[in-house]
């Protein structure tokens, strides 16, 4: 079972494939380039140095938000693109659980991941060995701290993760209570295989519970199954966690923003699979 993650809901732009419980490839970039310039380029990359077919992919796990507004719709376009196509399901990973997920296995400390939701706020919440101790939500950092603090984490430490951390750094210093610690850089910023792994464990189980096999799903296609939920769907009915109304969406409605165009994007994702389909037939 072949697992496409696709991660683009801050500055990193991040593509991974997980081919039965193992990393087969990753791409990861951090630059100031609009993903929608680097997302597709990095995944046909990715796919060509991987020796793989993005036609045998069975599922493509999309870090659904909270994040940037931008950054998601490219995503969510790309992601619903590639599904449409190749009719495969498409399962929706928060962005802020699969940060998380990242430092899940160093114990009882406490993983708060943090992103720059600008306007004085994060994007924020807080886990625990797997457990949601504080949801998801957009607020202030002193807000964000102030929750922290009322936890009971007895000898363990908080460890913060994400673009909000060199904004909110001394912030933390002046206000947490308690032992703290910074991820490392190899982990503390959003990775597309995180994304990979964790939808190829809900996929894993949704199987399970349905009592389908992904070789089944495959040779029905994603329109054909009928009992997809709030997490496996199929690429009309994914749609974004954006936590608050987007900027953008404000400005559309007052007459200063064009629409940003998720169709021609989808459009452009739906042409890079059908383009790869004419480049084998011509070989």
């Amino acid at each position: 079972m072949k697992i496409l993650g696709i991660e683009s809901s801050g500055l990193v732009a991040s593509v991974a494939l997980v081919e039965n419980g193992s990393l087969k490839a990753e791409y990861t970039i951090n630059n100031k380039m609009t993903h929608s310039q680097t997302l597709l380029p990095m995944l046909e990359d990715m796919m060509k140095l991987a020796g793989d077919d993005i036609k045998t992919v069975d599922v493509i796990g999309i870090s659904a938000g909270p994040g940037s507004f931008t950054g998601l719709r490219i995503g969510a376009a790309t992601a619903k693109g590639l599904a449409l196509a190749l009719n495969i399901p498409v399962i929706k990973i928060s962005s802020l659980a699969a940060m998380a997920f990242q430092l899940s296995h160093g114990g009882a400390n406490i993983i708060c991941p943090i992103m720059d939701a600008r306007r004085g706020q994060v994007y924020c919440a807080a886990y625990q060995m797997g457990i949601c101790l504080i949801p998801e939500q957009a607020m202030s950092m002193e807000d964000f701290i102030a929750e922290l603090n009322k936890l009971d984490i007895g000898e363990n430490e908080y460890v913060f993760l994400g673009d909000g951390v060199p904004v909110q750094e001394g912030l933390i210093a002046e206000k947490l209570d308690g032992e703290y610690d910074f991820a490392t850089a190899e982990n503390n910023r959003q990775r597309g295989a995180s994304v990979a792994v964790l939808a190829e464990k809900i996929y894993k189980r949704w199987l399970r519970e349905n009592n389908i096999t992904a070789e089944k799903v495959k040779e029905l296609g994603a329109d054909a199954i009928n009992f997809f939920d709030e997490t496996v769907m199929n690429s009309d009915e994914f749609i974004p966690e954006y936590l608050r109304k987007p900027q953008a969406e404000r400005e559309k409605e007052s007459g200063l923003l064009e629409d940003p165009g998720e169709h021609s994007l989808k459009k452009i994702a739906k042409g890079a699979v059908s383009g790869r389909e004419k480049k084998t037939d011509a070989h």
